[in-house]
């Protein structure tokens, strides 16, 4: 009688990775909250320029922290992209649920705290009162108008001579809270930015989920981001609102709803028009009777927004490219242009150079179009070109390096998220170089 004997597999171990990365990331995650925490703590207290003068919307918050100097604020700063690097190189070790409970944690702890590192928000609510509150029109006058107004001593040096250079769109969603008063339309603005944030995120999730990609990666990666959580997010800053339409008509043409695709496009433009750069790589990628239904979509969203502005700004609702030309020719200390030009010994960007840049753009641009053309994919294409165009732009703050991060998180050209996380550790380090200088 013959027995048959069982053979077993050996039991395989988990590997040593397996075992710790989970709690090396949720220790990472726990690093992030922390920091946030101790950033609004301390914000509480004040610092200007840091955390900007402001009606005191975090009383509440003091007694805890203390009082946050620029010195400090850089080693969070450092310690927060730290922890997130760690964490994103982890981030396959996250599941849904702790992925979506850091963001959360992170974007909670933000929108509790004060406004952090930019006057712009009371500039949006300065041109929002001058149309509601005394019948001005923010695109022909300057916050300088209403000197009288509360919100007058808030807004930043920069902008108090400067109409404003937003789409009308945006003006017209700010108008509502124009009679709330002025920590009515703070906190406005911050529920506003926040709601921008989670569509945004949400939709990043939709479309790495689309394209057969971790949703968890992507979204951690722009979600749990220092230059989208500190500065973005804490300066309530409107670009979130163009991210979210901007990934709205992404999700739209992932889905076939070509129309609808460029029509959110369109309306991101009228918040903000870096967002039109999407549009003719959308129309080369998906060509002929899909192109058709893009440019529909796009003619009646214009139509619509052109009456729109027409009506409630006049001709100067419209005038929006010169707008941006005048910006243009701002120039920023943490822009490359101007390190560049430091490195070369000279004492900053020059109009020639301006010439340069932009005739640069143009070249990249041109390129990233025939490749587009060519096949290649059309969303990493337009990534490419709005970090392009933060990369020479003259005029650089942290929140325009965020441009190109929802894009980088949903597609298959890695290349385009490392260049992105470059250029933002660039900026980072080019901020965080005082630490290096000596204590006097």
């Amino acid at each position: 009688m013959s027995v048959a004997i069982e053979r077993r597999e050996p039991r395989v171990a988990p590997a040593r990775s397996e075992q710790w990365a989970p709690a090396l990331a949720g220790a990472l995650a726990l690093v992030l909250v922390a920091v946030a925490a101790k950033l609004v703590l301390d914000a509480a207290e004040g610092h200007r320029p840091l955390v900007p003068t402001s009606p005191d919307i975090a009383s509440w918050l003091r007694g805890v922290g203390q009082r946050l100097e620029y010195r400090d604020l850089l080693i969070l700063l450092l310690v927060f992209t730290g922890a997130y690097a760690g964490l994103l190189a982890l981030a396959r070790a996250l599941s849904k649920r702790a992925a979506l409970v850091l963001i959360g944690a992170l974007h909670a702890i933000i929108f509790a705290g004060p406004i952090l590192l930019s006057t712009d928000v009371f500039s949006y609510i300065a041109y929002a009162r001058m149309g509601v509150e005394h019948g001005l029109n923010p695109y022909v006058h300057g916050p300088i108008a209403i000197y009288h107004d509360p919100v007058y001593r808030y807004v930043g040096q920069d902008w108090k001579h400067v109409a404003t250079a937003y789409g009308p769109l945006y003006t017209l969603l700010s108008y509502p809270l124009a009679p709330l008063g002025l920590r009515g339309a703070l906190w406005g603005m911050k529920l506003e930015a926040l709601l921008a944030s989670a569509a945004t995120l949400w939709l990043v999730w939709r479309c790495a989920r689309a394209r057969q990609l971790d949703p968890v990666i992507a979204i951690v990666a722009v979600g749990a981001n220092p230059l989208y959580v500190i500065y973005g997010l804490g300066g309530a800053h409107n670009d979130l609102i163009m991210l979210a339409a901007m990934m709205a008509a992404v999700s739209l043409t992932l889905g076939g709803r070509d129309a609808a695709a460029a029509a959110s496009v369109v309306a991101g433009a009228l918040v903000k028009v870096t967002v039109a750069a999407l549009l003719p790589f959308m129309l080369l990628a998906r060509r002929a009777r899909h192109a058709r239904a893009q440019l529909l979509g796009a003619a009646v969203a214009l139509g619509l927004g052109a009456v729109m502005a027409v009506a409630a700004f006049g001709a100067h609702g419209l005038d929006l490219i010169a707008a941006l030309n005048r910006d243009a020719a701002f120039v920023s200390s943490d822009s490359f242009p101007t390190e560049i030009a430091h490195l070369f010994g000279k004492p900053g960007v020059f109009p020639v150079d301006h010439d340069l840049l932009k005739a640069a753009l143009v070249v990249i641009v041109a390129h990233l179009l025939w490749r587009t053309w060519r096949g290649f994919d059309w969303i990493a294409a337009a990534g490419w070109t709005l970090l392009a165009i933060a990369v020479t732009s003259t005029w650089l703050l942290a929140w325009y390096i965020l441009w190109p991060l929802p894009l980088a998180a949903v597609t298959r050209d890695r290349r385009l998220l490392v260049a992105t996380l470059a250029v933002q550790a660039m900026f980072i380090v080019h901020q965080t170089a005082p630490l290096l200088a000596p204590v006097s």
